[in-house]
């Protein structure tokens, strides 16, 4: 199995909020995504990168709001997340890292 550094490129980070940690007793892990990944793409870097089988790969954009710091007005950047849905008796811990 070969590790391909692209693979880190197209994943940059686990999601790890409440809702992330709900969805991960139904055996999905949530990352943060490239903006320009495709799912095919997300799939075989989490397989490669974690040695797990991957059954489904959902993604969805969340657009950056305006918001304001210091009492100036700035914009969030746009972040994609890709929810994936694992094999049975696959599992990722996300808590060690990559």
């Amino acid at each position: 199995m070969t590790l391909d550094p692209r693979h880190y490129d197209i994943i940059l980070s686990p999601v790890i909020t409440e809702k992330a940690t709900i969805m991960s007793e139904q055996n999905k892990v949530v990352f943060k995504v490239a903006r320009t990944a495709t799912k095919p793409q997300i799939k075989s870097a989490v397989e490669k990168l974690f040695g797990v089988k991957v059954l489904a790969v959902n993604t969805l954009i969340r657009m950056g709001k305006v918001k304001t710091f210091r009492g100036r007005l700035g914009q969030q950047s746009d972040v994609k997340r890709a929810i994936v849905t694992l094999a049975e008796g696959n599992s990722i811990d996300v808590t060690t890292g990559l």
